[in-house]
């Protein structure tokens, strides 16, 4: 019994350790904006997207065409986020190769058709964590790129907006908890500025999930849209089918 206790928790550890390789988050989520209907912050998000990370990341499931969906013509679209093929309809495909993408961040770059999808948890939303995740970027001279991060530690990708919101550094403080001393994330330091303010940067990255959001699912307005009124529908019906019931039953004794 006891070896298969000790076993049992050896098993628990090795996943926890695993899922913290993987991404497990040591800082609370914040709450991404929410404007999936914001056609002006949807093709801000969409611009932000195929300038920085279509380079390294695919969006094969996701057509230049569908972008029409948020306020885009087609012509608009060749002119200004065409830069992988030359076909509108063609799949967001990355200008990266994959066989120098591995060899340069030791794993091929994951899709992010729906990564906005497959990234909720406990923590919050999809969103929520790439709305973190995208802002809590930090230097770290012993990671192979240069960069770290607070949500994904050890992250394999470096920070390719660093030079929007510049260069800062996590604040810690010591605290004191059952005998052990463990470290509080604080806040950041401003170490050199970014091009872009603070708030710019932030609207910027909620704009950029807020795209990445209504990607995973671009039907989704819609389908809340028209659930909306079927359930308008069936709250009329029910109140048409109650009276009709009482009338056919008034006389019924």
């Amino acid at each position: 019994m006891k070896k298969l206790i000790l076993t049992l928790v050896a098993a628990l550890s090795l996943a926890a350790g695993a899922a913290h390789a993987a991404g497990g988050e040591t800082i609370a989520w914040d709450k991404a904006p929410n404007k999936t209907n914001d056609l002006a912050s949807l093709q801000n998000g969409a611009k932000v997207f195929v300038n920085y990370c279509l380079s390294c990341h695919s969006a094969a499931f996701m057509r230049f065409n569908r972008l029409r969906d948020i306020g885009l013509t087609e012509q608009q679209i060749k002119d200004n986020l065409l830069f992988t093929t030359e076909k509108v309809g063609e799949t967001m495909k990355a200008a990266i190769d994959p066989k120098h993408a591995k060899d340069w961040f030791g794993a091929n770059p994951p899709d992010l058709t729906v990564i906005a999808r497959s990234r909720s948890g406990h923590g919050g939303t999809g969103a929520d964590y790439l709305y973190t995740f995208l802002r809590t970027f930090y230097r770290d001279e012993t990671k192979a790129t240069g960069w770290n991060n607070l949500v994904f530690p050890n992250v394999g990708m470096p920070h390719v907006l660093w030079e929007l919101q510049g260069d800062r550094r996590p604040i810690f403080e010591a605290q004191e908890s059952h005998g052990q001393t463990t470290q509080v994330f604080k806040g950041w330091e401003q170490v050199t500025p970014g091009v872009m303010t603070p708030l710019e940067f932030d609207q910027t990255i909620g704009d950029l999930v807020n795209y990445m959001q209504w990607m995973g699912e671009p039907a989704q307005n819609t389908r809340v849209r028209v659930g909306v009124w079927v359930l308008i529908f069936l709250g009329i019906f029910t109140v048409i089918a109650w009276r009709l019931n009482a009338a056919f039953w008034k006389d019924v004794k």
